[in-house]
């Protein structure tokens, strides 16, 4: 689960816990909820796993390479989960061990950012990232923003409707953006995805087009969608060149 991923932008995934509570529309159809339930586990209850010792074998692995990694952390959870207060101290302590790697922590909880951190916070780790899948205009949206750190991000997947991204463009170091897939999937726009990227080439700002999703709809759909033999819509040779961006923060 955690050697390999097939999420594109990030090399592994590490989930010291896992399980979790839906907070946002985007959580609907969360594949977390999905997979645990087929592993028969409850996903709506958060337990510690057994996979504290992975990034220090990564991290050892990498640094005899002389090469860095990204690690998506949480995939099956939140890193800010109230559930997971009483170990995320000992999964910061990982985290500053692992020099050559670099942390990609993505939340829906980004209020609880602040009172989470670590002491020696300061500026911000310098292999940590962190991301929030709220929109601007979500009550918690900006929270993300107040927060130090080397590299802020957004991740708008799924997308469910257009996003305006001027309150971020500024501060915001990388945007993620993609339809949603699986079961009940919910339409996502051309025109979402293609605003999105557009905004943000004017603004200079990186990003990320992960994928269309499953349940793609807009006024080109027969023009090029009905050739996408990608079940996630995530192969980017199928799409419209100017969709084809896939971009990381400039560091």
């Amino acid at each position: 689960m955690s050697e390999t991923t097939a999420i594109q932008w990030t090399n592994r995934t590490w989930n010291p816990w896992r399980g979790c509570t839906k907070v946002h529309p985007r959580c609907k159809n969360c594949y977390m909820f999905t997979e645990q339930a087929r592993y028969g586990q409850d996903p709506s209850v958060v337990i510690r796993t057994k996979t504290w010792n992975d990034p220090i074998r990564w991290q050892k692995k990498a640094a005899g390479a002389g090469v860095s990694e990204m690690v998506f952390t949480c995939s099956w959870s939140d890193w800010f989960h109230v559930d997971a207060d009483q170990w995320r101290p000992e999964a910061w302590d990982i985290v500053k061990r692992c020099p050559n790697l670099t942390f990609q922590i993505l939340t829906k909880r980004p209020q609880r950012i602040a009172g989470c951190l670590p002491n020696d916070w300061d500026g911000g780790y310098p292999n940590v990232w962190l991301g929030s899948s709220l929109d601007p205009d979500d009550n918690h949206g900006m929270e993300l923003f107040k927060i130090p750190a080397r590299v802020k991000f957004l991740s708008l997947e799924p997308l469910l409707g257009p996003v305006d991204l001027s309150k971020v463009l500024s501060a915001a170091n990388w945007i993620i953006c993609g339809g949603e897939s699986g079961p009940g999937a919910r339409p996502c726009r051309v025109e979402w995805i293609r605003s999105i990227i557009n905004q943000c080439q004017a603004a200079g700002l990186p990003c990320f087009t992960k994928q269309m999703g499953s349940n793609l709809v807009g006024d080109e759909f027969d023009k090029w969608v009905c050739h996408m033999k990608h079940k996630k819509g995530g192969e980017p040779s199928e799409w419209p060149a100017d969709l084809r961006i896939r971009e990381f923060p400039k560091l």
